[in-house]
This record gives C-alpha cells, structure tokens and sequence, in this order.
C-alpha cells in the first residue's frame, strides 16, 4: 500500500501526523510518501524521514494522487478538497458535526473517511485522550496568560500570593480535558471546582486529588452559581462525534465578572458556549460582553513537539492495520475501530454526524 503523510496546512497548524518511529514501522511493508517540510513545524527533518524509510515527496497534490491512505492531524480544509477522490482513505481528525463544510466535501468526492475522534476503547476515546490531555493541560497555561490585564483580563494571578486569594477556576466536564486542566490548575495553586453530571465520576476525581478540587454535580442552576463568581471558566464537555451542548449562554456571560476568561476546549465540535465561535493561534481571542473568550480549534498545534509524539504513539496501531488489513478487515479485527467510519463513497456512516446535518 502507498501511504501519504502530507503538510498541515491550517492556520497555525505545526504538527504532523506520524514520527519517524511511525514512518519506520509503516515502511517495512509498504511505500511511505511524506510531503515535503512536513515535519519541520515538530522539529522532524526530512533527512529524518528518509532515514526511516520515507520518499520525500515536493508537491502536496502528487502525494494525494499516489496515497491509497492519508494519515493527517486535521480535517482537510477547502484548499485540499480536491485532492480527495473514491476509493482513498483518510484518517485523521475530523469532527463533522460541527463542520457542514467540510462533511459536504467528503460525501462529494466518495472518500473512505475514518475520525480519530470517534474510536472507542474499553468505552473510552483513545485516539482523541492524547490531544485532549495537551488541550485540557493548555487550556490552563492560555487562561491563565489570558486573564493578564495587557491582554484584556481581569488581572488576576491564579495561584494568588500569600496574604491573597488565589483566582478560581471552574471546570465544565470531568473527563480527560478536565482531569488535564484541574492537575494544572491545582499546580498554579488556584481555587478549583469541577462540575459533571455523572456523580460516579466526581467521587473518581475527588479520590484522584485528594480532595483538592471541588466536585459539584452539575446543572444548570450550578452552572451559573459558580461560573459568576469564576475568574477563569473551562469548557471540556464531549458528546463522541456529536455537536457539544450549550452549557454557557450570553446571558449567563453577562453575569460574569468584568474581565473573566473562558476557554472552549469543546469548540472542535461546536462549542459549549453559546457565544462561541472558532478562533486561531494569529488571533485566538474575542469579548463577549465583558469577558474574554479564547476558542482556538487546534490548540494543540502550538506545541506540536509534544502533540505529535503523544499523537503518532496512539495513532499508530490503527494506521498499521489499515496498511496491512485494508480499512474492511481493519474496522472488523481491532475492537472499538468500526465507529470510526464517518463518511463512505458517498454515505454518512456515523450516527451522530447524520443527526448534526439532517443526512
């Protein structure tokens, strides 16, 4: 099989989709194209991938046209719909519930395309926990740097000093962007209160911090009890492959304090804050009434040194059976891959994504 490993080019976008650790163990069996400079944005020279096996290949559309499977970070963006064509597979970020665009694309030029975010694993996501743990773990540092007053916050230091409150940080969702961001928050010493609606999973994470984060069962009535009095708010709620729910409205907003921040983790698929829409790395934050939003769709792609490693190591087991199986046999032999499918010559094949579009 030809493999393609092409160039990100979303705004901002530095990482890439498979190390040379993964290029070497793709290679002993099949044929690995790696656009040029993919790497570079991560720190991978192209004499790297050579080393390991790969073609270095100078224009992107030629990669597209020899692939028989694409393996990328993000879902292709106008400028690469074209190079898509039947009988190819994709593999890679997706999330088209919250993309008509881009769901459009993929029904129209009869791709195979398969979502990291959609794979399950002993009833977790395991291709979207690595980015999510770097997001949840961000969300903290951007907040944090985001309530600065030159930057348009409220001035506060989170973990205070002594003699002075620390600021408070509340957490929407208790899952693996929210565990990441109270373990950060609980290091820069700041107040934390987490709220999720499933009770069994707040006593995990009391025992997990030792009591030192606030576990609340989450409603809308305490949603807006604890994010009025919130100096930084975390949105990391997930419905797998569906649009997120509203949690936050601008009402609500309206009722934060002056220079508040809030961070959409969730905006990949949709946003769990009325007011939110997609931002990037050039530009990442907007005010909604007297706060500040941060809603950047990539976040981890401003630390792609760490985001491709911890990507490519948990990618790379499904990529070797899509090379060595065929996509088919690939989705029936390695449990919880099947959901991945999205999109097939044509079809939506994810329930939730159908749901999202009407299709």
């Amino acid at each position: 099989m030809i493999i393609g490993i092409p160039k990100e080019i979303k705004n901002n976008e530095f990482r890439v989709s498979t190390t040379p650790a993964g290029v070497h163990a793709l290679a002993a069996n099949h044929t690995v194209l790696v656009e040029k400079s993919a790497g570079v944005g991560s720190a991978i020279t192209d004499e790297e991938y050579v080393k390991a096996g790969a073609q270095i290949i100078d224009n992107p559309d030629d990669l597209w046209a020899k692939a028989d499977l694409i393996i990328k970070v993000k879902e292709p963006i106008a400028a690469e719909y074209h190079r898509m064509r039947k009988g190819q597979v994709l593999f890679t970020y997706l999330h088209l519930a919250a993309s008509r665009e881009c769901t459009d694309a993929l029904i129209k030029s009869g791709i195979t395309a398969i979502a990291y975010e959609t794979v399950t694993s002993g009833g977790g996501l395991p291709l979207l926990a690595p980015m999510s743990e770097v997001a949840g773990r961000m969300s903290i540092q951007v907040g944090a740097a985001a309530l600065e007053k030159p930057n348009g916050g409220r001035g506060v230091l989170l973990g205070g000093v002594p003699g002075v409150a620390p600021g408070k940080v509340v957490i929407l969702g208790g899952g693996s962007v929210g565990v990441s961001a109270a373990a950060m928050a609980i290091g820069l010493r700041a107040d934390v209160t987490l709220l999720d609606i499933n009770l069994k999973r707040l006593v995990e994470i009391d025992e997990m911090f030792h009591g030192q984060v606030k576990t609340i069962a989450s409603s809308a009535y305490a949603i807006e009890q604890y994010c009025t009095q919130a100096d930084l708010v975390i949105g990391g709620v997930l419905i797998p492959g569906a649009a997120a729910p509203k949690l936050v409205s601008d009402a609500l907003v309206s009722k934060m304090k002056p220079g508040s921040v809030l961070v959409d983790v969730a905006i990949d698929q949709g946003g769990c804050f009325e007011g939110s829409k997609p931002t990037t790395h050039a530009d990442p934050t907007f005010k909604v009434h007297n706060s500040l939003y941060y809603c950047v769709a990539n976040m981890p792609g401003a630390v792609p040194a760490t985001s491709t490693a911890a990507l490519s190591n948990a990618t790379l087991k499904y990529s070797l059976a899509l090379a060595n199986k065929g996509w088919e046999q690939a989705l029936v032999d390695v449990p919880g891959f099947e959901p991945g499918l999205n999109v097939h010559e044509g079809k939506v094949k994810y329930a939730a994504v159908a749901a999202a579009h009407g299709l």
